[in-house]
């Protein structure tokens, strides 16, 4: 039985607190479930912005997506997770990845590493977490992770904070597969100049199979996340794909809106693509970036409740 949809949005744009409000209960009013920040340098931080969001609106949960551990020590780390968590009154998902730009660790003047040592630090900041964050632990505020149950719900009396690892590499996927309650898939891949290349449909089915088989050992499957790069709802699909074209030179028009990360189309054609990918992949949850948060909308009223 397919898992029903939760749909979030992540936002980006740097903002006044009013501003900001604003912005995070118009996401509430349009249905989203959860609203998130990201980790990057010159874009909102990510705990006050979380704790501002939960002050603003009432049901959507609130996220980190995601974290670039490198940024981050454990210990303090443990510390932003349960003060947000209790700020937000059991708000908070905690989203990790490795990071993919070098340049701003360079800016922060923090070590970036080889791929193995950026997977290292992600694995040794989440056993840290189950340490530091255990009802025994130092940094324990009634603030229960991981463990326990499915996202939202009781585990030991406080709502815990379900984990979410980014991956899309052989080892990172293995690595949410033993302890994600959300594995998230980007769709893309870090090129050779840094920059994220999107996945074909098929590269993605490659992917989502290796998680798979890496997850077939857990008792109870994790809810699956796509981040969608491109949204349009319109009758007129070519005009609409033609601006990231030249973006995207290697790709021909129709293999750009056969992406996985990329609904195009009227909203029963979107609305049949978000289906498809539930279908084909497992994806349940699923994110799109602040400029879409509008265009979006639509698509989430459609699926409500699905």
């Amino acid at each position: 039985m397919s898992r029903p949809f939760r749909f979030g949005v992540s936002l980006i744009a740097p903002a006044t607190g009013e501003a900001w409000a604003a912005t995070c209960r118009r996401a509430e009013s349009l249905g989203y479930d959860v609203i998130t920040v990201a980790d990057h340098l010159g874009m909102p931080a990510p705990f006050p912005s979380l704790v501002a969001a939960a002050a603003a609106t009432e049901r959507p949960r609130l996220g980190t997506f995601v974290l670039n551990t490198g940024f981050w020590n454990p210990a303090l780390l443990a510390r932003e997770v349960a003060t947000t968590n209790a700020l937000t009154g059991g708000r908070l998902e905690l989203g990790l990845g490795t990071g993919y730009v070098a340049a701003e660790h360079e800016t922060a003047g923090l070590p970036w590493g080889t791929p193995r040592e950026r997977v290292d630090r992600l694995l040794h900041t989440v056993e840290e977490l189950k340490t530091l964050l255990a009802p025994e632990g130092p940094l324990h505020q009634g603030t229960p992770w991981p463990g326990g149950k499915a996202p939202g719900s009781i585990a030991g009396g406080p709502p815990r904070v379900p984990l979410l690892i980014g991956a899309n590499g052989d080892r990172m996927l293995r690595v949410a597969a033993e302890h994600a309650d959300i594995a998230a898939f980007t769709g893309a891949r870090t090129g050779r100049n840094g920059k994220l290349e999107p996945l074909t449909a098929a590269e993605l089915d490659e992917r989502v199979s290796v998680y798979r088989k890496a997850s077939a050992v857990r008792e109870e499957a994790a809810e699956l996340n796509l981040l969608v790069q491109i949204v349009a709802v319109t009758d007129d699909r070519s005009t609409a794909v033609r601006p990231w074209l030249d973006r995207l030179p290697q790709l021909t028009e129709h293999e750009v809106l056969d992406l996985p990360v990329v609904l195009i189309g009227t909203l029963e054609q979107i609305v049949g693509r978000v289906l498809e990918l539930r279908e084909r992949y497992g994806f349940s949850y699923l994110t799109v970036l602040e400029p879409n948060l509008e265009a979006f909308a639509p698509v989430v009223g459609a699926l409500r409740g699905r």
